[in-house]
Order: C-alpha cells, then sequence, then structure tokens
C-alpha cells in the first residue's frame, strides 16, 4: 500500500468528520490496558518496577504492530474498499478536528469575559491547576496545549503512518497514551513510567521539529524564537511547537504553574506581553494554517508517487 494518498484522505475526512461524539474510541482500549497492568506489575523496588515498565512498552508496541499489520493484510488486495476501511480506520489515530473543537471551547468563554467556564473548559485539556488561572492564564495554558497536540495528536501519527502504516500509527498512540498516563516524575511512576516516557520522546523527535517549522510558516514568523528557546522547555519535544507558536505571536508562553497545589518552575518562551483571548484566535488560526500545509506537504509526496 502506498501510505501518501491514504495519509492525506485521512486527514481531510477526520478534519471533516472528526470522531463520533458517543463511540468509544480505541484509544480507552489501550488506556486501559496500560491501568491492567500498572496496578498489576507496578511493584517492588525501582529496578523491578523500571524492568516491568519497558516489558510494558513492548507488549503495547507488540499488540499495536499485530493489530495493524492484520487489518492490512485483511484488506490487501480488496482495492478501494480497502483503503476506505484503511482510511476509516486510520482517521481514529487523528485528533485535528477535536482538538481545534477542545481549544475553540476554550477560547468561547474566554472572549465573553466567562473565566469561570473558561477555566472548566481548559482543565480538560490540561493537567495542571485551573482554578486559579486568570485570563493570560487561560489563555497560556490553551495555546501551550495547541501548539503542543499538534505534534503529539497530528504530526507524530501521521509521520509514523507515512512510514510503516496502520502498524506505526497504532503504536506511536499507545506510546503517547502511556505517557500520558505514567510518564510522570512522580514517586509511584518514575521508574515504572520511565521507559513510556523515553519511548515519546523517541517517537515524537522528529515530529516536533517539523511541527514547530509548520508553525512558523503558517504564522509568518517565530523561527528564531524556536531556534533559541525550544531547548529550555523540559520535554526535549514539547518546546519546539510552543516556542515557535509563542515567536509566531509575539507573545510570552511558559512560566510558573502549579500541579496538585506544587508549584513547577518552567522557562519562558518568547517575549512580549501574555496572550489573550485574541491571541487564543489567533493561535487558531495559525494552526489551522498549519494543517493545511501538512495536508500539502502529504499530498506532494501522494502525486510524486
Amino acid at each position: 500500500m502506498t501510505h501518501a494518498p491514504a495519509l492525506l484522505a485521512m486527514l481531510i475526512v477526520e478534519a471533516v468528520c472528526g470522531y463520533p461524539a458517543r463511540w468509544p474510541h480505541p484509544v480507552m482500549a489501550a488506556g486501559a490496558l496500560i491501568d491492567f497492568v500498572e496496578r498489576r506489575w507496578n511493584r517492588g523496588g525501582a529496578g523491578r518496577r523500571r524492568i516491568a515498565g519497558v516489558a510494558l512498552v513492548a507488549l503495547l508496541v507488540g499488540l499495536s504492530a499485530l493489530i495493524g499489520t492484520a487489518i492490512e493484510r485483511l484488506v490487501d488486495g480488496v482495492g478501494g474498499w480497502g483503503l476506505l476501511l484503511v482510511v476509516a480506520v486510520g482517521t481514529t489515530g487523528l485528533a485535528q478536528r477535536s482538538l481545534y473543537d477542545h481549544v475553540a471551547a476554550v477560547r468561547a468563554p474566554l472572549a465573553a469575559g466567562d473565566l469561570v467556564a473558561a477555566r472548566r473548559a481548559v482543565a480538560m485539556i490540561v493537567g495542571r491547576d485551573t482554578d486559579g488561572l486568570d485570563e493570560a492564564g487561560v489563555a497560556v495554558a490553551a495555546i501551550e496545549s495547541l501548539a503542543e497536540s499538534f505534534c503529539d495528536a497530528v504530526i507524530a501519527p501521521a509521520c509514523w503512518f507515512l512510514l510503516l502504516g496502520l502498524p506505526g500509527l497504532f503504536a506511536a498512540k499507545a506510546i503517547n497514551t502511556a505517557d500520558s498516563m505514567i510518564g510522570h516524575r512522580t514517586p509511584r511512576h518514575a521508574a515504572f513510567g520511565w521507559a513510556a516516557a523515553r519511548a515519546d520522546d523517541a517517537v515524537n523527535w522528529l515530529p516536533a521539529r517539523l511541527a514547530g517549522v509548520l508553525i512558523g510558516v503558517a504564522g509568518g514568523g517565530g523561527w528564531r524564537t524556536m531556534a533559541r528557546d525550544a531547548r529550555h522547555h523540559a520535554s526535549p519535544n514539547g518546546g519546539w511547537p510552543e516556542a515557535a507558536m509563542a515567536g509566531a505571536l509575539g507573545r510570552r508562553l511558559g512560566g510558573p504553574v502549579s500541579y496538585d497545589g506544587e508549584p513547577a518552575a518552567r522557562a519562558w518562551l518568547g517575549q512580549g506581553r501574555a496572550p489573550d483571548a485574541a491571541d487564543l484566535t489567533r493561535a487558531l488560526r495559525i494552526y489551522g494554517m498549519a494543517c493545511l500545509l501538512f495536508w500539502m506537504l502529504i499530498g506532494g509526496l501522494a502525486w510524486r508517487r
């Protein structure tokens, strides 16, 4: 199967249709497996926990590759119907539409001055404490989530589908899910989630830099900010799209936050004043243009093949 045409179709279909709100998402199955294994394997000393975490990542990648390969072999030789099935299944690994919708759900009450509703909406997409955020804090959280998730939820799974088909896409999504659930530096997960966090870093390394470039092109700038500030981010990948977005907007992101009541120091990204609701609207516009640029890139690859 030539992956570029299928990927272009997946991106367009997912952006237009999204995912049915009441349908169970395949990521829920991966999450249930991670939770089941974590409660049984995350025991003992740090060394044992780390080995168990490595085994979990290997299990996730193996199952993902097995399921993806089985689907591709099932539809191989069926022709156009097989391609339609691959596109339909593959859209479950992308989140262009849902990412836009979740961030737009923050923008609407924030623009209307309803800070309580805006905090409630942004709490759905970030892990930091949101109860005490002012308008700028809500805007920062939403813009950072939009930029980083552009990599995690769009560019990374798409790139892995382009390289390895459904097995690559499913494995990337499983690793990202594991990182979001157990890849934390807490006493419980520091050792057990080590492999998930490192695997997520590896899976997103190149996509994060591509995401930053696309945001820079879409926003007509941000190059200097990305080159200067990306390395100051706590994540080896998250700083690239976030710094690019900060530069494109001409606003300052990052800075101190708190998680579960505990203060967390973070580097500043970009310069200028803190963002507001209008800047969140601009960020959504840049995101939409960056997605369109990615479609054009994949379309070019499909045309050449």
